[in-house]
């Protein structure tokens, strides 16, 4: 029968193990717990110490890069875009200050920033799909015909009015001599002058005017019938208000398709555009026909950036920065000086283009 002892008994025997548990976790097995403890923690903070002296080494190493950049600047630019028009495009959520830098680098390269088109968070907000495909169509019947959604035929009307007009004092094939291409007549260099008319013949100032109306985008400048090429800015991966997964789609729909209807286009933004959901990695994912540069908005991205526009117009496109699937950090070889015109090579293609190959070979160290 169990009695006040038996009770007694057991709680102190549960007392007791007690005790001698405490007695055991704060003496025999204290010391190599905490050892094992400290001698890890030792080491962690070793580890972050060495990746913060590392991390302060690569900033020292960029900004010594960025630095050296500036200095070569002039070498490397001049004249890579000597007379050309270039269209400045922002998409929603862009960098202003990268946007304004990467203008700057083409104007330092000879080249004329003859615009620039903002496009507003309403563009690409899925609530104005069905507007901004109304409105193309009332901006050129020929929208109607056109094959594509919304933002395809808006693009290409936007497109079509950036392009150059054919009437322009320098033609497209003095431009292609000027880089030692052939003229039309030898079949290289040729665009057939499409998009010249700002689609179907509508007023190219008048279409940018409709979308400006309606706040889809902004113009600065006078660049309707001016742009031989398009600097495209992508949006920030943090910078978008609205939807970045649909904002980045209708931005490489745009991009895409303003490389189409102008021509040399390069797609440009900084280093996390080219990982995970940037924009640049999604389109790389699908090689465009356009140039891609994921190291802009620093001094020597935004250099590679404009010698990644003066590559591209030999046609195609190529993938610059440190993002996967880059074919290199800049194009190699370095492109060559523009030429002004055929008026300076002397009338002999193969002349005009020995010194764009000498300029190149030279650039490049061989």
């Amino acid at each position: 029968m169990i009695d006040f002892r038996y009770h007694l008994v057991s709680i102190i025997a549960v007392f007791l193990a007690l005790t001698v548990g405490l007695a055991l976790g704060t003496t025999m097995l204290q010391d190599p717990l905490l050892n094992t403890l400290q001698s890890e923690t030792a080491d962690l903070r070793g580890q972050s110490e060495e990746l913060r002296l590392e991390r302060d080494a690569s900033e020292r190493v960029n900004e010594g890069a960025d630095e050296l950049s500036e200095a070569a600047a002039q070498d490397l630019l001049e004249d890579r875009l000597q007379g050309l028009g270039v269209a400045v495009v922002v998409a929603p959520g862009a960098e202003e200050d990268m946007a304004t830098a990467l203008a700057a680098r083409v104007e330092e390269a000879g080249g004329e920033v003859v615009g620039r088109i903002s496009f507003t968070e309403e563009f690409p907000d899925e609530a104005n799909a069905a507007f901004v495909d109304e409105l193309a169509v009332q901006v050129s019947a020929e929208a109607e015909e056109m094959d594509g959604g919304a933002y395809v035929k808006s693009a290409t009307l936007i497109g079509g009015a950036l392009a150059r007009s054919g009437g322009d004092e320098e033609s497209d094939d003095e431009r292609d001599v000027g880089r030692g291409r052939e003229s039309s007549d030898g079949e290289e260099g040729s665009d057939d002058g499409e998009g010249s008319d700002g689609g179907g013949g509508v007023d190219p100032a008048a279409v940018l005017a409709a979308y400006s109306e309606a706040d889809l985008l902004a113009v600065e400048g006078d660049p309707a019938g001016a742009a031989d090429a398009v600097l495209v800015v992508a949006p920030a991966v943090d910078g978008v208000e609205g939807d970045p997964e649909r904002t980045n789609t209708v931005v490489a729909t745009v991009a895409s398709t303003l490389s189409e209807q102008v021509g040399p286009t390069v797609l440009a933004g900084d280093m996390r555009s080219g990982r995970d959901e940037g924009l640049i990695a999604q389109v790389r994912v699908h090689e465009p026909d356009y140039a891609t540069v994921d190291v802009a908005g620093r001094p020597m991205g935004d250099i590679v950036t404009v010698l990644a526009l003066a590559d591209s117009l030999e046609g195609g496109g190529a993938a610059y920065g440190v993002g996967e699937g880059v074919e290199g950090f800049l194009p190699s070889p370095l492109p060559g000086p523009l030429s002004a015109g055929p008026q300076e090579s002397g009338g002999d293609e193969e002349a005009s283009a020995r010194p764009d190959d000498e300029a190149r070979r030279a650039a490049s160290g061989e």
